[in-house]
């Protein structure tokens, strides 16, 4: 820019300073296309907003392939005068998906960790949940649109359970399900480990879970709703504009 106009690079950037603008940065976006996003949205919040009586929120999802990662080298520990340091390169030695129901009111954590991601295990993890609430509480899952979410033996399970009933996240909003704050929370906990197995990361996850469901953290939704699709409506405004250009 600085040579297409004749000026030095120093005055180009002193004009970006002043105007705020950023070109060597970017940021992601995704708006759902989902017909149905304001009645699946208010659904969902109202859960959060709002828990029904005599009744769990579970907020429901898979986090699939965990890798077990064992750095080539060990690093140095932090200590004083030096940072933490581990190897860039490391050898995989295969995955896990961690399912995980957040009780949305307590903090404490349903899991299973499990070799596939299929709808089998996603029904044994219903079986799961059965099993370990109390029986006279009804149960509200916020699960996202994945197809195993959706399979036919798992409509037909959940038919003869009424006491599950299903929230669908609108597609492509998973920031609306607060298990996703639950799952960056282990990712940053797995992420400075060295695994030399499969078993091994099994291992870490399950005294991570044990650790944290003997003292459970809630999170705890405040966003306003109208707020929220007010923002949304902007954006989709702004997106439209652009594309008529």
């Amino acid at each position: 820019m600085a040579r297409a106009v004749g000026v030095s690079s120093t005055t180009v950037h002193k004009l970006w300073a002043a105007n705020d603008l950023k070109p060597h940065l970017t940021r992601t976006f995704k708006l759902s296309n989902d017909p149905q996003f304001e009645h699946k949205f208010r659904d969902v919040i109202g859960l959060y907003l709002a828990p029904p009586d005599k009744a769990l929120v579970l907020c429901c999802d898979e986090k699939s392939q965990v890798q077990a990662l064992e750095r080539t080298q060990p690093g140095l520990p932090l200590g004083i005068g030096h940072i933490q340091t581990k190897s860039h390169d490391y050898t995989r030695h295969g995955t896990v998906t961690l399912f995980a129901a957040l009780d949305y009111l307590q903090g404490k954590l349903i899991s299973s960790i499990e070799r596939q991601h299929r709808h089998q295990e996603w029904l044994a993890f219903l079986k799961k949940i059965n099993k370990q609430t109390p029986k006279h509480l009804q149960l509200h899952l916020i699960v996202d649109n994945y197809a195993t979410h959706k399979n036919a033996t798992v409509k037909a399970w959940l038919a003869k359970h009424p006491r599950f009933h299903m929230h669908f996240t609108p597609t492509s909003s998973s920031w609306m399900n607060m298990v996703e704050r639950f799952f960056r929370d282990i990712t940053v906990y797995l992420r400075d480990g060295s695994f030399a197995s499969v078993r091994e990361l099994e291992s870490s996850i399950t005294t991570f879970m044990a650790l944290r469901n003997a003292q459970p953290t809630r999170y705890v939704w405040n966003a306003k709703g109208e707020e929220i699709l007010s923002k949304i409506q902007r954006a989709r405004e702004v997106l439209e504009a652009v594309q008529e250009r």
